[in-house]
C-alpha cells in the first residue's frame, strides 16, 4: 500500500466507511475511454485485511481502488494482493472488442463519416454514439449486426502494440475527433477489419465475443445516433427470452 492511501495514522480497520486504496502496482483498469472501472479484491498478506474494491478510477496519474474495508487492519507498506473479478473483466473485454467490430461495420453499412462520438462499455453491454444524419434503417441495422458476427466467426487475432503516434497514424488507426493523444500510443488491431488507438482491455481472438445482439438504435443530439448492443451470455440469454415470449404467443 502507498503512503498517503490510507487515513492519519497510515492505518485503517474496518467500520464500513467508503475508502480509496493506491497500490504501487495494480492489474485494476480505471475507468478510461468509455471503459468502465474494474471490480474485485485487495487482501493484505498473510489475510491481515481483505478489502472489497467495488470500482477503480483515476485521480491524476494515481489510481484509485475505491470500497470498504471488509475486515482486518490495512496499513501503509502492507504487502497485499490484488484480484480483478475475472468474470466481469471478461464480459468487459467482449464488449470493447465488439465495440471496435460495431466501429467497422458501421463504416462498411453506413460510410466512413459515421465516426464515433462516445461510448460506454460495461460487462457484456456497450454503448456506441456515432455521427450519422439520418435513423438507420432495419435492414441497415440487420447488415451491421451480421457483419459483426461475420468477424467474430472468423476469429481473428487481437494484437496489441505501443508504437509512436506517428507510426500509429501511418497505419491508418483511429482516434477519437479532438481527443490529445501523447506521443506513445496503444494500437488494438483485429486483422484488416479495425485498427484503432484504444488503451482499454480486449480479447485475444474475436471469436471469443461469442454474439453480438444489437437491441436498439436511437437519436442522442442533432447528427448523433446511439446503437446499444449485447455479448456473450447476454446476447444468448436474450434469444432464449424472445424465443420463449413466442413459443408463448403461439401457443
Amino acid at each position: 500500500l502507498r503512503a498517503g492511501a490510507l487515513g492519519p495514522g497510515g492505518t485503517i480497520e474496518a467500520d464500513g466507511e467508503p475508502l480509496a486504496i493506491v497500490l504501487q502496482e495494480t492489474p485494476f483498469y480505471a475507468e478510461a475511454g468509455g471503459q468502465v472501472g474494474d471490480t474485485g479484491t485487495i487482501t493484505g498478506r498473510g489475510n491481515t485485511f481483505e478489502f472489497v474494491v467495488e470500482d477503480t478510477q483515476k485521480d491524476g496519474d494515481l489510481i484509485l481502488h475505491l470500497g470498504h474495508l471488509k475486515s482486518g487492519t490495512a496499513a501503509v507498506g502492507t504487502a497485499a494482493t490484488a484480484t480483478v473479478t475475472s468474470h466481469r473483466r471478461a464480459g468487459i473485454k467482449r464488449a470493447h472488442s465488439a465495440t471496435h467490430l460495431l466501429h467497422h461495420a458501421l463504416h462498411t453499412t453506413l460510410g466512413r463519416d459515421a465516426v464515433q462520438r462516445g461510448s460506454k462499455v460495461e460487462q457484456d453491454q456497450l454503448r456506441f454514439d456515432f455521427s450519422h444524419k439520418a435513423a438507420v434503417t432495419p435492414a441497415e441495422l440487420v447488415h451491421i449486426e451480421d457483419e459483426i458476427n461475420r468477424c467474430v466467426a472468423i476469429g481473428t487475432t487481437v494484437d496489441t502494440q505501443m508504437m509512436d503516434l506517428d507510426d500509429a497514424r501511418k497505419l491508418g488507426a483511429m482516434a477519437l475527433f479532438g481527443e490529445k493523444y501523447p506521443d506513445r500510443v496503444r494500437v488494438v488491431r483485429m486483422s484488416d477489419f479495425s485498427t484503432e488507438l484504444c488503451g482499454g482491455t480486449h480479447l485475444d481472438n474475436t471469436g471469443q465475443v461469442g454474439f453480438c445482439k444489437i437491441i436498439s438504435e436511437e437519436p442522442v443530439a442533432k447528427g448523433v445516433r446511439r446503437i446499444t448492443a449485447i455479448t456473450g451470455p447476454k446476447a444468448v440469454g436474450l434469444v432464449r427470452q424472445q424465443e420463449e415470449i413466442l413459443k408463448e404467443i403461439l401457443q
